[in-house]
């Protein structure tokens, strides 16, 4: 079965992916698994490989982190299911640019 799911990017990556608002991707669920989303944000916007997982690794940049449905998901395994609400494209899964500094 295939999901549409809501992506939100912060300004900076979606001036470099030239995307205005959120981005609505088909991935495979339920359940729908946090790295599907990022390989299909990935794959749409080759531009984005990189900025939010290391290109090697592909863990998450140190100033990079998910949300969904008020959860903090930033240290979740790329295997993790995201909530229900994500899958059925209800709630948005947020890629959030994370501040530093004093």
């Amino acid at each position: 079965m295939l999901c549409t799911v809501r992506v939100v990017l912060p300004a900076q990556l979606r001036r470099l992916a030239r995307v205005d608002g959120e981005l609505a991707l088909t991935v495979a669920g339920p359940p729908v698994r946090l790295g599907a989303v990022l390989d299909a944000v990935e794959e749409r916007h080759p531009v984005l490989r990189g900025a939010i997982r290391d290109r090697t690794t592909g863990t998450r940049r140190a100033f990079v982190r998910y949300f969904a449905c008020e959860q903090d998901l930033s240290h979740e395994p790329s295997g993790a299911a995201l909530p229900p609400a994500v899958a059925r494209g209800e709630e948005p899964l947020l890629v959030v640019g994370a501040m530093a500094g004093g």
